[in-house]
């Protein structure tokens, strides 16, 4: 019997059978099902009646229709006291991202009142804490300035706020319906760590005009221009001011520290930066340094969110800057808020729904930027503060904006005198706990590609925009995706002693090499992109293996490919492996096939690939492939013809 035959007994029985033909529109259908209905939202609803479809529905979109018949309350007395937490932390909060946005200060407060009340209805996270945030708020300022001037033009400025607002949730929304998550997945862990450091980086230096009480200050982001704005303004720093804010921030950062020293004293730190406003507004009425050179917020007007449906501007001259800013700021906003409601719903064992939560996310802020907010989403500060303070149920935003809703109708005067540099303090304190120094070098020491995305992010947005930095990290990912597609690994596996496991070489020192027989894992779906680069580096490997076995007994007759971790193939890729099997068979190798997928197996079928390498050299391990080729080895002719003739 020559080496290509095998017997016709059961001795190698483990072959890959091909599955059965299905029509295209099925597997259509089962692949689409699959890319965007993985979870298959639509199964509570099989067998149901009309009027349960209707309930179920609703509760799909308002979970508070799930959650309120089982309401305590005890339940409400922890989600109370959560409540009035988040917001003495949300109020001094909203006022400082509102001006870092170049908004008016009640905007922040507006933004409290009206979106926490939609997420508490629709939002599938119990510890999520809704409102402003900064990153938010410096994107927003950031490109709205380059076409329209806060200062110059404010009524317009607004306007177009609103409008980016509202296309963000538009998308946000469009993004939950249309089972679109999986976009926001390019925003990897790394890119979201380099991005918010840098965000933060920018954020603070921006703080410095607050913090030195200067009058002008440029609008641009970057590290250079930031820097020469201050130096040049050296005259014009006012002491006074300098030294408030300092104190501040001090007091501010030596409560965290506390906070993080006695997590049971948790509230000392949620309370600093209310605590600061009162006693920041307390010295500036007794002293009147409002007098000498100490800015403060003013006159904030008392009532609750008007409406601002009609501000909405679709001027063809500002439409665009206003959807451009939408989309990257709502992908920002979905970002975090989905990232830091997964960390705690994964503390408390519970799971939420990433495209129930956009459409959260995208209805508040629509309905938010008709009633005069702009920009919300769930910040890690405020969610942290209220997940400590034993929070139950989304009930914590409802308290909270009651809370706000009682300072819009009731309190707004008493900020007239808090100094804008006693917010600039607390933007920069809470800045600072978004530079998270030792989760960059947990990347360095794990993957130094995830630590060149991270820092590519930061220097990015810190020597360029927010913008550029943002571009940086997604196209680094985007890349680092395409070098794994376009260049996959393949290795060299070798039979572990004393067992039928097969495994890399260049992993396991133990694992040898089978004589005559050189087997490769290809770790990759093989593509269009690649197949090219797997038939020149399959090439490679049979050149080294020949080389290599030069003057032994046994040459090189048989080489098997693990298709275990192809799961899928094109046409391309279908090519590749036929013009593989004519190559090597010119040198009398024979191609062996081990594990492929039911995918792989069909497109050989249809291809009459599978009739040329024969269905006999098709095997379900890597074990039984290299059983068949030893049979066949040992079973050749002794004689010294010519290996064609062995054929």
């Amino acid at each position: 019997m020559g080496k290509g035959e095998l017997p016709t007994g059961t001795e190698y029985a483990g072959r890959v059978p091909v599955p059965p033909a299905r029509p295209f529109l099925d597997t259509f259908r089962a692949n689409l099902k699959e890319t965007f209905f993985p979870d298959d939202p639509l199964r509570q609803f099989r067998h149901q009646p009309a009027p349960r479809k209707i309930v179920l529905g609703l509760k799909y979109f308002l979970t508070i229709l799930e959650w309120a018949p089982k309401y305590t309350f005890s339940f409400f007395k922890a989600d109370l006291i959560a409540g009035i937490t988040i917001a003495s932390l949300a109020i001094p909060q909203g006022i400082s991202y509102a001006k870092l946005a170049n908004l008016p200060p009640i905007l922040g407060l507006y933004s409290s009142f009206v979106p926490p009340l939609v997420y508490a209805m629709m939002g599938s996270s119990r510890d999520l804490a809704v409102g402003t945030v900064a990153v938010a708020s410096l994107l927003i300022a950031s490109m709205l300035s380059k076409e329209v001037s806060p200062t110059q033009q404010p009524s317009l400025y607004l306007h177009v706020a609103f409008t980016a607002t509202f296309f963000a949730g538009l998308f946000q929304a469009a993004l939950g319906f249309l089972r679109l998550g999986f976009i926001v997945d390019f925003l990897s862990h790394a890119t979201i760590v380099g991005f918010m450091a840098g965000a933060a980086t920018v954020v603070s230096l921006q703080q410095l005009k607050g913090m030195l009480g200067l009058q002008h200050f440029t609008t641009a982001t970057d590290l250079v221009s930031v820097m020469k704005s201050v130096f040049s303004q050296v005259h014009q720093w006012r002491w006074e001011t300098a030294v408030l804010g300092f104190c501040f921030l001090f007091f501010l950062l030596l409560t965290r520290f506390f906070s993080k020293r006695k997590p049971r004293f948790f509230w000392v730190s949620a309370a600093a930066p209310l605590t600061s406003v009162i006693l920041g507004s307390l010295l500036v009425y007794l002293t009147h340094a409002e007098n000498h050179g100490v800015q403060v917020i003013g006159h904030l007007k008392k009532g609750l969110n008007p409406l601002s449906a009609t501000s909405l501007t679709f001027m063809p001259s500002y439409i665009m800057v206003a959807f451009k800013t939408g989309i990257i700021t709502g992908i920002i906003a979905l970002a975090e808020g989905i990232a830091v409601g997964r960390s705690f719903a994964m503390f408390k064992n519970y799971h939420i729904d990433g495209n129930k939560e956009m459409i959260a996310f995208g209805t508040m802020n629509i309905v938010g930027s008709l009633t005069s907010c702009y920009l919300t989403t769930g910040p890690f500060s405020r969610s942290a503060v209220n997940y400590n303070a034993g929070c139950k149920t989304a009930m914590s935003n409802v308290v909270m904006a009651l809370a706000v809703m009682i300072t819009l109708l009731f309190l707004t005067p008493l900020f007239y005198y808090t100094p804008l540099v006693v917010l600039s303090a607390i933007i920069i304190a809470a800045m600072l706990g978004l530079i998270d120094y030792e989760a960059a070098m947990h990347l360095w020491h794990v993957d130094k590609v995830d630590f060149c995305i991270c820092l590519g992010a930061y220097l990015g947005v810190v020597f360029g925009s927010v913008e550029i930095g943002l571009v940086i990290a997604v196209s680094i990912s985007i890349l680092r995706v395409l070098l794994f597609i376009a260049r996959p690994r393949t290795t060299v596996l070798g039979r572990i002693p004393n067992s039928m496991a097969y495994r890399r070489v260049d992993q396991y020192s133990t694992a040898q090499s089978v004589p005559g027989v050189l087997i490769l894992h290809i770790d990759a779906p093989i593509y269009f992109a690649n197949a090219g680069y797997l038939r020149e580096r399959i090439s490679r490997w049979i050149d080294e293996e020949t080389e290599s076995s030069k003057g032994e007994e046994t040459g090189l007759h048989y080489l098997i490919l693990d298709l275990g971790a192809v799961g899928s193939i094109d046409t391309s890729g279908i090519s590749m492996i036929e013009e593989v099997k004519k190559i090597i068979e010119r040198i009398d190798i024979k191609l062996v096939l081990a594990n492929p997928g039911s995918e792989v197996m069909k497109k050989l079928d249809s291809s009459k690939v599978l009739e040329a390498i024969g269905h006999e050299w098709i095997f379900l391990t890597v074990a039984d492939a290299v059983a068949a080729c030893d049979f066949a080895l040992h079973k050749c002719k002794p004689d010294n013809s010519s290996r064609e003739d062995a054929v």
